[in-house]
């Protein structure tokens, strides 16, 4: 039965005992007409009043014209009453007081204390998430069941993670054949646990695996398991797989399981009961006394580290499949997905796309579709073409333009140096990504852009590929020193120079780059360095070494700024003319780049039209693999890391 015919059905009971309520109490005889005190008095002497129907201080009675009447005793007793109706021969007849039935005299008697009980009720609720199974239903499951036919998705509709599709074929064909396996004595894994960063398709897979194979799929999240009473959540794991049983065989998809599945007894102020109960009846659940054949347990989590090790190991998550990142075939068959649903222009080149958008996952690509549909919707267009494809690349490894911001010369002019620094020295060093556009058009917290250009998805770095990049980082900070003086650098490279001390860092503690600590670790984990400070976890290092890691850091630091200012100093025609070019232009690209690290006449950008005016076609046509490197000129206006 559904839920609104269960819900009809409880009002109609509501609506019946209200109406029997109402015809209790409301008096079944009713007068034709009602008179004031005086006036039956007087009917009484002058003898029209024929009978009288007495009950309490209620008069009802009968006119000798056969007229139906009704009044009430002004006060407790009227002792001449009696004596005038006798005299005046009226038929009197005494009723006695009218009781409440039985039904309404309950209902009367215990009203507040069912109302009190429907407040506790509705409150319970609310903070059980009720879902509309009943007031009381806290320990049944909140799955949501998809049936065979619900789920459209398949793996035509999943790209770029083609490995993660080879690992969970095996599902699909023991979820369509199972003898085929049984007959060779093996037992397909009870439960698989993808792994992968935010937007990479985990929860797509395990749909698409449900849908290849045509089975029930019940989808739930982790936090749906703890609630604020102990062993709720142990009761709903229960009543889950008691559910799954009788539609095997299944898919259980479990999201963002770490919610429950964090390792016990871990952390300060120790253990979580409910979530601890909760895991304990899953891990029976997924590999205890009793068998749960069919029934196929998927969970995802971008957090494998603080799992539980009991549930990973083999008999409960058997097999780890790692969705990861697309690489540029991965990114142009994702693409090719979202694109389906848009009406494309024959410019449009997924290939160029993916190349120009290293390091976006699925749901990145699928934001860059959209966004170009809405830039293209904006314009008034009936297709979507590369253009707006380039206006959303920008907007999403960018920031979208500040149109409304305005600059005055001195600023404007200090921007261009700084990020005319950027790319002199990004184009000078060795092993460094190509550099691709460079602006000074404010875009998110930037009031100035570099962007350069990697040749290839990279997995790994060299020594001399990072030192390249701590030299770029540092371009726009001497740009402006080397121009204005020390007395005028500006703020605008302190995320220039965090980046810069964080890759130095990492080179000497964690990569093995130096040469007089060695190969070994010095940081207890990525991103947290100790050099001798107090810190709530370090790693044990005597004064000396600390000090060591010190002076090996700045060595770093002063080596790539020093080689920094001499290809600057030795390029300083250059640098005022890339200068200049921005100042007209604003943004150029890797054509006018060119032009100028080769000393000719900078060439117009695309879409600069006569009057020195960008066209709706300025942004750059070049769509090649892109990757942001971003400065700003202003203290309060500093971006996040890229």
């Amino acid at each position: 039965m559904s839920d609104m015919a269960k819900n009809l059905i409880i009002w109609l009971v509501v609506a019946v005992a209200l109406m029997s309520v109402f015809n209790n109490i409301t008096p079944s005889e009713s007068a034709s007409g009602a008179e004031n005190y005086t006036q039956f008095i007087k009917d009484v002497r002058q003898g029209q009043i024929r009978e009288v129907k007495i009950s309490d201080r209620q008069i009802k009675g009968i006119k000798r014209s056969g007229e139906k009447f009704e009044t009430l005793i002004p006060t407790a007793y009227d002792k001449d009453l009696l004596n005038d109706l006798i005299e005046n021969d009226v038929r009197i007849i005494g009723v006695p007081p009218e009781e409440p039935s039985l039904f309404t005299s309950i209902l009367i008697s215990w009203f507040p204390m069912l109302l009190l009980i429907g407040v506790w009720i509705f409150f319970m609720r609310q903070m059980q998430g009720g879902g509309g199974k009943g007031a009381m239903s806290f320990g049944k499951s909140k799955a949501r069941l998809m049936g065979e036919d619900q789920i459209k998705t398949t793996f035509k509709d999943v790209a770029g993670c083609d490995e993660a599709k080879e690992e969970v074929q095996e599902l699909v064909d023991y979820l369509k054949d199972p003898s085929k396996f049984q007959k060779l004595g093996g037992k397909i894994p009870k439960g698989v646990l993808m792994v992968g960063q935010p937007g990479t398709g985990k929860t797509l897979l395990a749909k698409a695996v449900a849908g290849e194979a045509k089975v029930p799929f019940f989808a739930i999240s982790g936090s749906d398991f703890v609630e604020m009473f102990v062993g709720v959540g142990a009761s709903r794991v229960r009543d889950m797989f008691d559910q799954a049983k009788k539609s095997a065989p299944c898919i259980i998809f479990i999201d963002e399981i770490d919610a429950v599945g964090r390792q016990r007894g871990a952390g300060m102020g120790g253990g979580h009961d409910e979530r601890e109960q909760t895991l304990n009846q899953m891990l029976v659940e997924m590999d205890g006394f009793e068998g749960n054949e069919g029934i196929i347990v998927i969970a995802a989590t971008n957090r494998p580290d603080v799992l539980d090790p009991a549930l990973l190991r083999p008999g409960r998550f058997d097999r780890q499949v790692v969705v990861g990142l697309p690489d540029v075939r991965g990114r142009e068959q994702i693409l090719n997905v979202h694109m389906r649903k848009v009406p494309l222009s024959n410019d449009v080149e997924p290939a160029l796309i993916a190349r120009g958008t290293p390091g976006f996952s699925g749901a990145d690509l699928a934001n860059l579709v959209n966004e170009a549909a809405l830039f293209a919707a904006r314009s008034d267009k009936r297709l979507v073409d590369m253009t707006d494809f380039e206006k959303a690349k920008d907007k999403i490894m960018m920031g979208a333009e500040r149109k409304t911001m305005v600059m005055d010369d001195a600023e404007k002019e200090m921007t261009a140096y700084h990020e005319a620094g950027h790319a002199i020295v990004g184009r000078m060093v060795p092993e460094h990504d190509p550099v691709y556009k460079v602006s000074i058009i404010p875009r998110g917290r930037a009031l100035g852009v570099t962007m350069y250009l990697p040749e290839k998805d990279r997995f790994s770095h060299s020594k001399q590929h990072l030192e390249s990049n701590i030299s770029s980082l540092y371009g726009g900070r001497l740009a402006e020193q080397i121009i204005y003086g020390d007395e005028k650098v500006s703020t605008g490279a302190s995320n220039d120079i965090e980046r810069a001390t964080d890759l130095a860092s990492k080179m000497v503690t964690q990569w093995g780059l130096s040469e007089k600590l060695g190969p070994l670790l010095y940081a207890e984990e990525e991103g947290e360095v100790f050099m001798g400070r107090s810190s709530a976890k370090h790693k044990n290092i005597s004064d000396e070494t600390a000090r060591l890691i010190d002076k090996e850091v700045r060595a770093i630091i002063d080596k790539n700024y020093e080689r920094a200012r001499q290809i600057l100093q030795d390029n300083m025609d250059i640098l005022h003319s890339m200068k200049d070019a921005l100042m007209k232009y604003e943004t150029i690209d890797a054509k006018q780049i060119d032009d100028l690290m080769e000393r000719k006449e900078v060439r117009e950008p695309a879409g600069w039209n006569e009057k020195g005016d960008k066209s709706n076609n300025s942004n750059n046509d070049n769509t090649e693999e892109q990757k942001e490197e971003s400065s700003t000129s202003s203290d309060q206006e500093q971006p996040k890391d890229a």
